[in-house]
């Protein structure tokens, strides 16, 4: 077949006799990528090739002698294999790295297609990258990428991700007053690496604004931003405590990361756990008529209106009542006026007694939670009486709040806090147990990803007057 021309490499080249060239995959300032096949094992591989020129900066050099020490050392499935490291004297000086090659796309491709990523593949590739990170993380010397972004994750043919591209990897923390290799790409690069001082954490960011990226379909860089906060909440259609965990991803705030690998990947499990699809009729111990639905785009509380014993025992006041009429009217003469009068008097006291006790005892509570937003409403004979909505992304916490009653009984209730507005709902009669709220509260906050409170004090935390 035809030579095609490449400088100093061309299709079916033969490098050191074993590399034969396939196809360019890539091209920068004084840098090549080849698939290309090693003739002895008839495996495809990716060479990289640096040439060495006085266009070529000494740094870039060093990046890419770098690059190749950390592969050689490198033995993780998700990472290609290191394969060869060689030059070539051909009027220019080339530096060949040889790697494994990974079937695939990378998403950077993904992107270009118009594919984003939905919440269920953007968890995997996260899990998938923190497991990779904690390998590297964990060396010794710790193994920074420094460069994780979606055209460095390939999406391979076996439906697994790889990180590739080491190109920018730091495999030594940076000592005080030394020099340093400003490395990144903008957007997805934290703040502190720029000033050459990456941690693990600095990883993490990558990653997390890389997910945002394949969730939005928006460049970070591309998003708005508050006080160097990326602004995607209302963007990404995907469980709030995926959501909030992204928030605490990206960060820009070093000491409000996660610290490490494997706790950011232990906060996604956590979640994960708490937005698998369950159906709670009946839970074992709290032995509760309470029902929660939940999935990952959603989760709906209903809190059942009383059983029909109970709603026999709140009728006691009427036939209370109207036994006392009946008697008054068997031993006074009916007419007697005010006789008579006392006893309907009597009567529709009880009968407004009777009311009073019963409605409550009726409706019934429906709490749901969706991507966005929230809506409590109290339900009467099916229609609804009261509703309360607020938006998911401010609610800051869950509380367990407590009415005063008249007889100033301390009545427990859940409370969404929401900045300076509050959203109650459990004030029924019989009133929530102390641990059917705490089970709730703990429901809740696990699908929102909101952090843990303080244990619950046997005494009410923030008691509201009935009006």
């Amino acid at each position: 077949m035809p030579l095609r021309k490449q400088g100093m490499t061309q299709v079916e080249q033969l490098l050191r006799d074993r590399y034969r060239l396939i196809e360019r995959l890539g091209k920068s300032a004084g840098r090549q990528t080849w698939l290309a096949q090693d003739v002895t094992s008839q495996t495809q591989v990716v060479v990289k090739l640096l040439a060495f020129s006085d266009q070529v900066e000494w740094d870039n050099l060093k990046l890419f002698e770098r690059e190749a020490q950390t592969l050689k050392q490198l033995n993780h499935p998700k990472i290609p294999r290191y394969r060869d490291y060689f030059c070539i004297d051909d009027q220019i000086l080339w530096f060949c790295l040889v790697q494994d090659y990974i079937p695939g796309v990378s998403l950077k491709e993904r992107l270009a297609r118009g594919k984003r990523l939905n919440e269920a593949q953007a968890r995997q590739i996260a899990a998938e990258v923190l497991a990779i990170l904690s390998y590297l993380h964990h060396l010794s010397p710790p193994v920074l990428h420094r460069d994780i972004k979606p055209s460095n994750l390939i999406w391979g043919d076996n439906q697994q991700v790889y990180l590739v591209d080491f190109g920018a990897v730091q495999d030594r923390a940076a000592a005080e007053g030394a020099t340093f290799t400003v490395v990144g790409t903008y957007g997805y690069a934290p703040l502190e690496q720029f000033g050459g001082r990456a941690t693990a954490a600095s990883d993490l960011y990558a990653l997390g604004a890389t997910l945002v990226h394949l969730l939005t379909g928006i460049a970070p860089a591309d998003l708005p931003q508050d006080n160097a906060r990326l602004q995607f909440v209302d963007r990404i259609y995907a469980n709030p405590g995926f959501v909030r965990w992204l928030k605490h991803l990206t960060d820009p705030n070093l000491e409000y990361r996660f610290r490490s690998a494997e706790d950011a990947l232990a906060a996604l499990q956590a979640n994960q756990a708490a937005i698998a699809v369950v159906d709670f009729k009946d839970i074992e111990p709290l032995s509760t008529p309470i029902q929660i639905r939940k999935a990952a785009n959603y989760l709906a509380i209903k809190i059942p209106r009383r059983s029909r014993q109970s709603l026999i025992l709140a009728k006691l006041p009427v036939w209370f009542g109207l036994t006392v009429w009946l008697l008054l009217c068997s031993a006074i003469e009916l007419n007697t006026s005010g006789w008579f009068v006392f006893g309907w008097f009597w009567l529709l006291t009880g009968l407004g007694a009777a009311i009073w006790h019963t409605l409550p005892a009726c409706g019934e509570t429906l709490v749901r939670f969706d991507y966005q937003h929230f809506e409590i409403r109290w339900i009467l004979f099916g229609l609804c009486l009261q509703r309360q909505r607020g938006r998911v992304a401010d609610i800051d916490a869950v509380l367990q709040g407590e009415v005063t009653g008249i007889i100033d009984k301390h009545t427990p209730e859940v409370t969404l806090s929401a900045g300076v507005q509050e959203y109650s709902f459990g004030r029924l009669d019989p009133p929530l147990t102390r641990a059917e709220c705490r089970w709730l509260i703990a429901e809740l906050h696990s699908w929102l990803g909101l952090q843990p409170q303080p244990p619950f004090s046997d005494h009410y935390s923030s008691p509201k007057k009935l009006l």
